[in-house]
């Protein structure tokens, strides 16, 4: 996706949100360069942890509060991108499941606008569903503009597709 929507610059600060196993920090640490920043965060642990010079792998909840307050010490400012490819523990049963991701991607929403600078990008994660397409209109009116994406790299009837959006515009 990087090859083909160019989300992250040389020397650019970016976070990613649901980071764990550590791929898509690895791929963002050499996009940026020495020059850059990544801060990942996840309930999970990177395991090994990850042994490079411009990447800090938070552990924190994402729905918790301070989580915002945090990543912007450790990224030393506002983000010139956002990757979120985070999603809920699955139970099994779709009511659960649909409630947990709805809040997952509210509490995403909510720090948007608390990491990412104006003109910065995002590429979300998101699961087909009321809760996506209520998730992509929350956003529409934050990015100048907005596509929604199935990887080649998917899974065969995943319902898994990715939002991404250029340069975001603070809504007052």
């Amino acid at each position: 996706m990087q090859r083909a929507y160019r989300l992250v610059r040389r020397g650019a600060r970016v976070v990613d949100l649901g980071c764990w196993p550590g791929g898509w920090l690895q791929v963002a640490s050499t996009l940026v360069g020495s020059s850059g920043r990544v801060v990942g965060v996840d309930l999970a642990a990177i395991e090994p942890p990850l042994d490079l010079a411009n990447v800090v792998a938070l552990r924190l909840d994402l729905m918790q509060p301070g989580v915002a307050e945090t990543v912007l010490e450790a990224l030393g400012g506002l983000a010139d991108a956002l990757l979120c490819d985070a999603a809920p523990k699955l139970s099994g049963v779709r009511a659960t499941d649909r409630a947990n991701e709805e809040s997952l991607l509210f509490a995403v929403g909510e720090l948007v606008p608390k990491l990412l600078k104006p003109g910065g990008n995002l590429l979300l994660k998101l699961m087909d569903g009321p809760e996506a397409d209520a998730a992509v209109g929350r956003m529409r009116r934050s990015f100048e503009k907005l596509k929604t994406v199935r990887p080649e790299a998917s899974r065969k009837g995943t319902s898994e597709r990715y939002l991404i959006g250029w340069g975001y515009r603070p809504v007052a």
